[in-house]
């Protein structure tokens, strides 16, 4: 054991030479393809004429290609990419000893940027690919604001208008973030709001609402579509953004590679998906092509359990309905929830792509209440010293977990999880858990039912 504590460094870096030059498609080596958007209208797949006028047209190439395994990454995304990454993974060493576990716990750590998360990864291939488009700027959503704090800064970055319509108790909740944004020069408005059809409909069924993503979303894309030279971009659930984010995977597994390190287990927090498909794509790669198998875990919020109790069907991307259908697990896009403090990962459902992964049984989901989570992120904040998100604190806690089995049956498994980013802009949340007024919240049955009424009939 201390032969090998020597070997591994707390941190494992890459060389800027190392860096991956292109993003894998991991729906390339997926024999069961992630089922194809629909338009609500006929029903059949959406086209590329359809969906460009909403998304920009080399997002959209992205978007339909199940089978084009890597795609290049420009010149201009590697050298911004620079910048920040590569991102270091890191041997948790203090919280092996802390939890006096045979297992070996790494991390990869994607909040050392000013937008704090990994959500600038997607966030300038997207902003760069509407920019040479020649477009004068893009709307979108976000929840905790993480996505909006990156979207802004690409936009900074390229000089593009960015228009951000934040989940009503996230701009509340979070003020600092919304100013982030607006440093960086992008227009934020709580949602759901007046200023869009959708919003004023949104309000009028559900006054007072805290909103969710998808009424965001829902008035992201009345925005886009309803001004020229604009497009709509979004942070997670697409199969375009899942794509970007393998820059996450590729550079974990390369740093293992280096010191002949497999892992077992690999968790990642779920929302939309984005991060953990990101995490996990060239694992489940060698997965599916039948060269390595690895237990991999999504972790969910229990007030927010689309993949655990959610069902796997056709459902609008948005509450508004005015989005392409797609096959996920979803909740009902009329499902809006409980204003927890995990705001990235409040959507009601999962990532096409992810589905197909978890219903072919490839992945494992579990579900954790808030209270659990914040406390094992108190913990991870007072042993690593790094101060997590809520979003990632559900993958933390995943981790400890396995560790702590690891404990009881002696086995050294490595288990590996992604911290997404920091928590620094969550302290309304972090007040709440160390007042002990945070409480759980667990939909009810009937509760998820209302949702599922609502499902459209495909």
């Amino acid at each position: 054991m201390m032969k090998e504590a020597k070997k591994i460094p707390y941190k494992i870096y890459l060389e800027e030479s190392e860096m991956p030059k292109e993003w894998y498609n991991v729906r390339a080596d997926m024999k069961n393809k992630p089922a194809p958007l629909l338009n609500p209208g006929t029903l059949e797949p959406m086209t590329f004429e359809e969906l460009r006028g909403v998304f920009c047209d080399e997002l959209v190439r992205q978007e339909l290609d199940d089978t084009t395994p890597y795609f290049d990454i420009p010149q201009e995304i590697q050298d911004f990419y620079k910048m920040y990454r590569p991102s270091p993974l890191v041997r948790a060493y203090c919280l092996e000893e802390a939890l006096q576990t045979p297992a070996k716990i790494y991390y990869k750590f994607e909040g050392n940027n000013t937008s704090g998360s990994h959500k600038l990864n997607s966030a300038i291939a997207q902003a760069y690919y509407a920019k040479k488009q020649g477009l004068k700027g893009v709307t979108t959503e976000t929840g905790a604001g993480q996505w909006g704090t990156a979207l802004s800064m690409a936009c900074a970055y390229l000089g593009l208008d960015c228009q951000v319509y934040m989940v009503k108790c996230s701009y509340e909740q979070k003020p600092f973030r919304r100013e982030v944004m607006r440093t960086y020069g992008a227009n934020v408005t709580p949602s759901p709001s007046d200023t869009t059809n959708v919003g004023r409909k949104i309000l009028s069924e559900h006054p007072g609402t805290s909103g969710s993503l998808g009424c965001a979303i829902s008035e992201a894309v009345e925005a886009a579509v309803s001004q020229d030279g604009y497009r709509y971009v979004l942070g997670s659930v697409l199969s375009q953004v899942l794509l970007h984010q393998s820059v996450i995977g590729l550079e974990t597994k390369a740093a293992l590679d280096k010191y002949d390190i497999t892992p077992d287990v690999i968790i990642g927090c779920a929302g939309g998906g984005s991060n953990l498909g990101g995490l996990i794509s060239p694992f489940m790669g060698e997965k599916l092509r039948g060269e390595k198998d690895y237990q991999i875990i999504a972790v969910e919020p229990a007030s927010c359990p689309s993949l655990t109790r959610g069902r796997y069907a056709y459902d609008f991307c948005d509450t508004g309905m005015v989005c392409p259908l797609a096959k996920m697990y979803t909740l009902g896009s009329g499902f809006i929830p409980s204003p927890n403090h995990a705001g990235g990962l409040r959507y009601h459902g999962m990532s096409s792509v992810l589905s197909q992964l978890y219903d072919d049984k490839l992945m494992d989901a579990i579900s954790i209440e808030q209270t659990a989570v914040f406390d094992a992120a108190t913990k991870f904040a007072r042993i690593e010293g790094i101060l997590p998100a809520p979003e990632s604190s559900h993958a933390i806690k995943a981790a400890m977990d396995e560790a702590m089995k690891c404990k009881e049956t002696g086995e050294e498994k490595t288990i590996v999880f992604g911290l997404t980013g920091t928590g620094y802009f969550d302290m309304v949340a972090y007040e709440k858990f160390n007042n002990g007024e945070m409480t759980d919240y667990i939909p009810s049955d009937e509760d998820l039912a209302k949702g599922f009424a609502g499902l459209p009939k495909v």
